[in-house]
């Protein structure tokens, strides 16, 4: 049974990955001379809810199966502009959610985080 629930999660993995555009990487904007830059610290309650946002995510896929593994190899890997950009398209109502946990699930350390969470789930 181990065997085939691996074999299931990895199919829907390399699915789920394949689907995914890469993101263009931009450089920062620098601000003018006493303007206040954009806030790039994830604070407790947005990352809060971007770990709640990926781990719904993560279940949508594989409903049944304990995703908490899953999510922390997600939340892991994901840079601090990609959880405030996943707490924030929460919290507004914006698409693109399964888009950005697909872009960080389709990483190789989130990858390989995913398969080793699998075999020894």
């Amino acid at each position: 049974m181990r065997l085939n629930k691996t074999a299931v999660f990895a199919a829907g993995l390399l699915a789920l990955a394949g689907c995914v555009a890469p993101m263009p990487v931009t450089a920062p904007v620098p601000t003018a001379p006493g303007a206040t830059p954009a806030p790039t610290v994830l604070d407790a309650a947005s990352r809060q809810v971007a770990r709640g946002v990926i781990n719904s995510e993560m279940q949508k896929r594989l409903p049944g199966v304990n995703v908490a593994p899953y999510t922390d190899c997600v939340v892991n890997n994901a840079t601090t502009a990609e959880m405030i950009d996943i707490a924030q398209m929460s919290r507004s109502g914006a698409t693109g959610t399964a888009d950005s946990v697909a872009a960080i699930v389709s990483r190789p350390a989130t990858t390989q985080c995913i398969a080793g969470a699998a075999q020894s789930a």
